[in-house]
């Protein structure tokens, strides 16, 4: 009777670590980059940094790229998708006039760098005056429910789903004039994902499950980058917070009231003066 028992607790030792057995992403995990950390790698610069009001030569040339992570792990999100990400942020706002170009830069080229020192030579490189940096937090957690300790000693693991797995993504992007090095504004997204599965499956509905965390993050954040822009140019106007200038041969791209009034008026002045008789 005693070896039974001792059976019986062995097994049961053993199935409450099933999950640990098959993936090495069970319990609570995360992966992040920050941003004042790839800005400000020593307390030092960021004691000492004053930024100065910025001067904006509209049409801009805006570079957009993630932060890199600065963590043993590496990034959370692999170079490919990286791009397939910023190229969503890219198509929303290449509609506007103010904007010539939008170049997607990979997180390697900021990897390692020295804060804004670095972001001056990549906009050197792409010739880019605004910089996008994206920033991110995901939290992946993946929990044996107590149904499925109790399921898995009759049928086995690989049949109840029984990891009750959440993912949690929260992005941030923040605008800077790179030659003031003032920030214009900034933007968040987040999202939440929630799926049961088998100890067997939590790898890849893990993985599966995080590039779809960021995409939802990423499109909630372009709605709310949209916004910020509206209110950054309000600013402007209202607060002063930055200088507009205009490039050679740019006319803003907008036809305002006024101007459809005066185009209007000589339209009519002209055909007036052609349908008076000599």
């Amino acid at each position: 009777m005693r070896t039974t028992w001792l059976v019986v607790a062995a097994s049961a030792l053993m199935l409450t670590s099933c999950s640990s057995l098959v993936s090495q992403q069970t319990g609570k995990q995360s992966v992040s980059s920050s941003l004042v950390t790839f800005l400000y790698p020593e307390q030092s610069d960021k004691a000492s940094h004053s930024p100065e009001i910025p001067v904006l030569s509209l049409p801009v040339n805006v570079g957009i790229a993630f932060v890199p992570s600065a963590g043993w792990k590496g990034d959370a999100i692999h170079n490919k998708d990286q791009y397939e990400l910023l190229k969503k942020v890219k198509a929303s706002f290449v509609q506007y006039d103010y904007i010539d170009r939008i170049e997607v830069i990979p997180s390697t080229y900021l990897a390692g760098g020295e804060g804004f020192s670095t972001l001056e030579q990549v906009g050197r490189l792409y010739d880019v005056d605004v910089m996008a940096l994206v920033s991110y937090d995901q939290v992946t957690q993946s929990v044996e429910n107590n149904a499925a300790l109790l399921y898995w000693t009759i049928v086995g693991m690989y049949v109840i789903p029984g990891n009750e797995n959440t993912v949690q993504t929260f992005v941030d992007t923040a605008i800077f004039d790179i030659k003031s090095r003032k920030m214009l504004f900034r933007a968040p997204g987040i999202s939440k994902l929630a799926q049961r599965t088998t100890a067997i499956g939590v790898d890849e509905t893990l993985s599966e499950k995080s590039i779809q965390g960021f995409d939802l993050a990423v499109t909630d954040m372009i709605q709310n980058l949209d916004d910020e822009l509206a209110r950054f140019k309000i600013r402007v106007k209202e607060e002063k917070i930055a200088k507009v200038e205009h490039k050679a041969n740019y006319s803003g791209g907008a036809i305002t009231p006024i101007s459809l009034l005066m185009m209007l008026l000589m339209v009519t002045v002209m055909r007036l003066r052609k349908a008076k008789p000599n």
